[in-house]
């Protein structure tokens, strides 16, 4: 299982997969508007367990994918035997058993990893509520469909992208009314927090994006950190403990000592901490260099030693990923996630 762990944490912050020329991947392309696989081509891939989510080509790539005489998928790096076996997950939207939907990748403000707002215009979905449930409707009838999750980039004001976010939750908790829900916000006020529960949210994720108030200044220089610690405190009193999550990227140039204190804050109030590494790409690199200089690769190493560190400290705090029924803890495809995948 440790093995295992461990090329999941270098698979997942490796480079792309390499298909087999005529191979055709027997499920749909996930094309994602938001997270670290925004703006490229992917697919979930399982073994043991285990899953992640990643970029595929035909011309390219630090992994290979190899499909025997009986069907079996295995993968290679760089033409080394890597994962003897390993399947493709059905991505519902975004995520494998989940409908994880982006209104708009746009954005008003200017988060220096985030790739959403820079995509081509032709990524750009603007999805209404209308398109929401007819998606969504898609998927069920030929899907498994754990969840359904929101997020949204914020275009025009707040209160508009809220009003946006309560319609869809609103309209998926009428016709679905068992089916759980998600919503990762940018929200401006506690009322935010409480209209987006009231529409019918089980869980929220609101982001603090960085350990370090310094780096957050440089990286997210539109956000108010402290904001955010005050809108994660106001969530917990709504939703309750261990129903709010808040990613924290790392790889920005923050220490370990960083990450533990953030991470004792969340926890502490009773937040669940997602540690994120940065993936840099030819989308976002320019505007990250910009911010904080050349980014430093994070290796699996300390991947694998933050993950550690972040379920001691949950489990210190009485909390676990398995309150989480939506998003980011549920899928896995991108983080290694405390209690599920160690």
């Amino acid at each position: 299982m440790t093995d295992l762990l461990e090329k999941k944490a270098i698979l997942s912050l490796g480079g792309g997969i390499r298909l087999p020329e005529g191979y055709v991947v027997p499920c749909r392309i996930s094309h994602s508007t938001a997270g670290p696989g925004a703006g490229f081509g992917s697919v979930a891939f399982a073994f043991g367990g285990f899953r992640v989510k990643k970029s595929v080509s035909y011309d390219s790539g630090e992994f290979e994918l190899h499909v025997a005489e009986d069907g079996k998928l295995s993968l290679t790096r760089g033409g080394e035997p890597f994962l003897a076996e390993v399947t493709i997950q059905p991505v519902v939207r975004h995520c494998p058993e989940q409908a994880f939907f982006n209104l708009d990748p746009r954005c008003m403000y200017h988060c220096a990893y985030c790739s959403s707002p820079l995509l081509d215009m032709s990524e750009d979905k603007h999805l209404s509520t209308g398109k929401i449930m007819q998606m969504l409707d898609e998927s069920i009838a030929l899907q498994n469909v754990k969840a359904v999750s929101f997020t949204s980039g914020v275009v025009g004001s707040i209160d508009e992208t809220i009003g946006r976010l309560v319609d869809a939750i609103s309209a998926v908790r009428a016709k679905y009314p068992d089916m759980p829900i998600g919503v990762e916000p940018y929200v401006g006020s506690a009322e935010h927090i409480r209209m987006l529960k009231a529409a019918g949210a089980d869980e929220i994720k609101l982001n603090l994006e960085t350990p370090s108030r310094e780096i957050f200044a440089r990286v997210c220089p539109d956000l108010d950190y402290d904001g955010i610690i005050g809108f994660l405190k106001e969530a917990v009193q709504v939703f309750g403990k261990g129903r709010v999550v808040s990613n924290i990227i790392y790889g920005l140039g923050e220490t370990d000592g960083d990450l533990r204190e953030a991470m004792e804050t969340l926890c502490s109030i009773g937040v669940i901490p997602g540690l994120r590494a940065l993936r840099v790409n030819r989308i976002n690199r320019e505007s990250l260099t910009a911010a904080i200089g050349e980014p430093v690769p994070v290796t699996p190493e300390r991947a694998l030693a933050v993950a550690r560190m972040q379920k001691e400290i949950m489990q210190a705090h009485g909390l676990t990923s398995k309150t989480s029924g939506t998003m980011c803890m549920e899928c896995g495809c991108c983080d290694l996630v405390p209690f599920r995948d160690l």
